[in-house]
């Protein structure tokens, strides 16, 4: 029994000696994708017409294998559906694109999705209706989320596979037959409030084909999000330039008008920092508040620091906001007592740096935490809220 061990280990060591490191790697099951976006050079893009070959690919998915078009042969029917995570129609969608993969699934029909975005060409500022990015990693976060019983792949490195597709915005949907001809593109249904259909054009695409009918409109308009193309790099160079070149203040503010701060008299859901240039964790995650204020400062949100230097360290202060592009409402206290400080920010307080605080209009505190903030919580809790939300 040892002897036929030692033979069999000897036999696959063998083995894996002749095979290179691509055969080893898929006999492994290894994923060994890292993404890296890529600018695009700019190009005119047309979507796929109605009786047009299936484009091949061989993308990442969020499960951590490669997909291709070949591992799907066996399906009647092939949707490929062009998403994302930060665009409100395409969350609208979600959970209608859950529904048509688990209705027809028994019915031999494949649903694929395909992030076509280039993180390189999305802003902060788009991401208002989110509390993820369309990066790979971003993608993962929100297939553990949504438990998605499909493939959910990224093509945001090159896109070159959605550029052979041509989507228009997200969700763009493309429905192929057996031999994987287009029979029909565009739309999911008519109504983008989650609600108010039930994906009702690309049933009826799916159940024409299955029933082996003509579909009288098999082309329709799409609406959403546009694609986010590598080269739509430059404006996003723009916006960050003329975001770095805004002017940064900082406001001296009594104990009083921090307690109004707190107070949150305002009609807008308030974010509040209390961080220190000598506190080490308040300046290392301090940028990220900033990218939070440029996600959602144009919905009814604002983010505002509260510096805890002593106010001889105002310019220090200053300097380190200037630093970080702190082009919000930044304000330093006047009193050298932080145990008045403390006790006027929040009673329950015990003093330890950085504090953060989420305040609803009204002075309800809804969120707070000490210490350093887990941001993709900070943003799931902001973007879930009512006044915030994911969908128009």
């Amino acid at each position: 029994m040892i002897r036929f061990s030692w033979v069999l280990i000897s036999s696959v060591l063998l083995l894996q000696c002749h095979m290179d490191k691509k055969e080893i790697s898929d006999m492994k099951g290894a994923f060994d994708f890292i993404s890296q976006p890529v600018e695009v050079p700019e190009q005119e893009v047309n979507v796929l017409e109605i009786g047009s070959q299936a484009p091949g690919f061989r993308l990442p998915g969020t499960d951590g294998t490669y997909h291709s078009l070949e591992d799907y042969a066996s399906a009647d029917v092939l949707v490929v559906i062009f998403t994302c995570n930060h665009c409100p129609t395409a969350q609208a969608y979600e959970d209608r694109i859950i529904s048509i993969a688990s209705d027809y699934m028994a019915k031999n029909v494949q649903v694929v999705a395909i992030s076509p975005n280039s993180p390189l060409g999305l802003l902060y500022e788009e991401l208002g209706y989110s509390d993820l990015g369309d990066s790979y990693e971003d993608m993962i976060i929100r297939q553990d989320e949504r438990k998605f019983k499909f493939p959910y792949l990224y093509d945001g490195d090159n896109q070159k596979v959605s550029l052979a597709y041509g989507p228009a915005a997200t969700p763009h949907c493309f429905v192929f037959d057996k031999e994987r001809n287009l029979f029909y593109v565009g739309r999911i249904d008519k109504s983008e409030k989650p609600g108010t259909a039930n994906g009702e054009d690309l049933r009826n695409a799916i159940d024409k084909l299955i029933a082996g009918e003509q579909l009288d409109d098999p082309v329709t308009k799409t609406f959403g999000c546009s694609t986010k193309w590598g080269w739509k790099t430059k404006m996003k160079t723009k916006v960050d330039k003329e975001w770095a070149e805004k002017n940064i203040a900082i406001e001296e503010a009594s104990l009083d008008e921090i307690k109004s701060l707190v107070a949150n008299n305002s009609e807008q859901l308030r974010l509040i920092n209390v961080w220190a240039t000598w506190c080490a964790p308040c300046r290392l995650e301090y940028p990220e508040f900033v990218v939070i204020q440029r996600m959602f400062g144009a919905r009814d949100f604002e983010f505002i620091s509260i510096s805890a230097d002593k106010i001889s360290q105002k310019g220090k202060a200053l300097e380190f906001l200037e630093k970080e592009a702190s082009a919000l409402r930044n304000f330093i206290s006047v009193t050298d007592d932080k145990y008045e400080l403390i006790e006027t920010i929040d009673p329950d307080w015990n003093g330890a740096l950085p504090y953060t605080l989420l305040i609803e209009p009204g002075g309800n505190i809804i969120w707070k935490h000490q210490g350093e903030v887990d941001f993709q919580e900070l943003k799931r809790t902001i973007v879930d809220h009512p006044m915030i939300g994911r969908v128009y």
